[in-house]
């Protein structure tokens, strides 16, 4: 056992080596009576700008835990053990291997879970691997030609792997952990297992998503790349078959894993009578601004710092009785193309592990609902179609995105050129005023917000940023029902899970999404 000490500070200008003697101070030992010092939660405190620091916890193990206990500080506590989670295996017969279909952080993480317990997964993936898919995505970069089953959205390691890596979740579930330190077991920097906002960045996100497949394969799972889902088998409400572009396999179980921009996914279901229904979302543009005005304004004299890296923000508001506030903020990033459509514009952000980009950028977007698209199941995906679709045309095709200075949109006026801040969106933008084809509810939501913004940021509404549109794929807009079971209530054997049945939003709650749904079939069958 050890214990745990809390709040232990340190300036961004001192060595975490200090911790041991700040740690040694809180116990009332000597340096050395501590054996053995580890970091398990860290994070920056930037509330004030004259004062801002870092704030550790540590488990410390001591030579002598029982005396020292006897005269503890508050910051001070005994280590909790953990328990033991273990699943008992079920025992109605798999007849079949289980099935995964997508290989998003939700997928990679059930075929994992079921891997390590024996069940010998099938992975099935409509696009490449991660290192072919890399390909395709520099493709439409440069040429602005789409492969509509590879790209940003579609391919082994989901969305998520194009995009800032963010391991945050404001869900609270001891998995969650569990999934960091897989993260860093398969190559990832062991600091976003203690980290308070823990990111991976793309380029280190490509090479442990490799790292998690060949584990799986290894454990007796099995991946089947280029091979897209089209439709499922059934016989008295009980899975028989999946239906794939390429063969029929049979199935009585099967983890749905496809990601929130698998629309023809949801069609199926639809035609098949799985039950599901619309959700609210939110949509709205990409904001840049040079790193420089971000980080000067979050973090003062610290601005630069290496300790600290690029600063992160996240703002909120409301107007007119809609939420408006900042989404997947790529700190030195850039805004890329996340269309998996041909003739639609879809903007997201991405940034490298070393977020050393010009630019920072981040989703403004407003929240809607049914009541602005319709209540059918499948209204949602006309609606963003609607909208991806204008944006690509008054973006002159090609995959050129439509562009717009703050101060042009703010006057509500064309954007004739660009000044300081050079939009980063591949393969272009064109300059236009997004007030044209925005729904005037989502435009003038974000001309209202933004002085606000401004307000807490100093140079968030600054005229020379940028917005680039459209940002339309924040979450699924479709909802596929499942009962505590995990499974569809019309499909016995069917786990919808994660993003794209709309049960998770992130990295970090997809993957433990895919867990759990693993876990629950791994309770309810024995291996075969």
């Amino acid at each position: 056992m050890a214990l745990i000490i809390r709040n232990l500070r340190l300036s961004p200008n001192e060595s975490e080596v200090l911790l041991y003697s700040k740690a040694a101070s809180s116990l009332g030992v000597l340096e050395g009576d501590i054996k053995a010092l580890r970091i398990v939660r860290r994070s920056l405190d930037a509330r004030k700008r004259s004062d801002i620091h870092f704030l550790y916890s540590v488990r410390a193990e001591v030579a002598d835990e029982e005396s020292i206990f006897r005269h503890i500080k508050a910051n001070v506590e005994r280590e909790q053990p953990l328990k033991p989670f273990e699943i008992k295996s079920g025992d109605k017969p798999l007849v079949e291997r289980p099935l995964v279909v997508g290989s998003g952080p939700c997928g990679m993480f059930a075929a994992l879970t079921l891997a390590r317990k024996g069940y010998r997964p099938i992975v099935i993936e409509r696009g490449s691997s991660v290192d072919k898919r890399k390909q395709y995505v520099d493709i439409l970069f440069n040429t602005g030609n789409i492969n509509e089953e590879c790209n940003v959205l579609f391919g082994e390691g989901g969305a998520g792997t194009f995009s800032d890596g963010k391991l945050t979740t404001r869900i609270k579930d001891p998995h969650c952990q569990s999934v960091l330190e897989d993260f860093v077991y398969f190559g990832a920097n062991e600091s976003i297992a203690y980290d308070a906002k823990p990111h991976i960045g793309t380029d280190v996100l490509l090479k442990v998503v490799a790292k998690i497949r060949q584990e799986i394969i290894t454990l007796g799972g099995e991946y089947r790349f280029n091979e897209k889902v089209t439709g499922i088998v059934t016989s008295g409400g009980v899975l028989t078959a999946v239906i794939t572009s390429k063969e029929t396999i049979p199935a009585n179980a099967c983890i749905l894993a496809t990601g929130h921009s698998a629309r023809d996914v949801y069609a199926f279901l639809y035609n098949e009578s799985v039950s599901l229904c619309g959700k609210p979302f939110a949509i709205g543009v990409r904001i840049e601004h040079p790193k420089a005005v971000i980080d000067s304004s979050q973090l003062g004299n610290f601005a630069g710092n290496p300790r600290i890296g690029a600063a992160e923000y996240h703002l909120t508001d409301k107007q007119e009785n809609r939420g408006v506030y900042t989404f997947c903020m790529c700190p030195g990033g850039y805004v890329v193309a996340s269309a998996s459509e041909s003739n639609s514009v879809v903007t997201n952000g991405m940034s490298y592990s070393s977020r050393n980009g010009e630019n920072s950028n981040s989703a403004v977007v407003v929240s809607v609902s049914p009541e602005d698209f319709g209540f059918g199941a499948l209204d949602g995906i006309a609606y963003q179609r609607k909208l991806e679709r204008a944006a690509y045309e008054y973006g002159g095709g090609g995959f050129v995105a439509p562009c717009q200075t703050v101060g042009d949109f703010m006057a509500n006026r064309v954007s004739n050129s660009f000044g300081d801040v050079k939009p980063t969106y591949r393969p272009g933008v064109a300059p236009c005023n997004l007030a044209d084809f925005l729904p005037s509810y989502v435009s003038e939501g974000i001309r209202k917000a933004l002085p606000v913004f401004g307000r807490h940021i100093k140079g968030f509404d600054m005229k020379e940023a940028v917005l680039t549109a459209i940002e339309s794929r924040t979450s699924s807009c479709v909802r596929i029902l499942r009962g505590i079971d995990y499974q569809s209530p019309d499909v016995n054997g069917l786990f919808p899970a994660g993003e794209g049945a709309g049960y998770a939003g992130g990295i970090v709650s997809a993957a433990v999404d895919g867990i759990r749904a693993a876990e629950v079939l791994i309770g309810t069958y024995s291996p075969r």
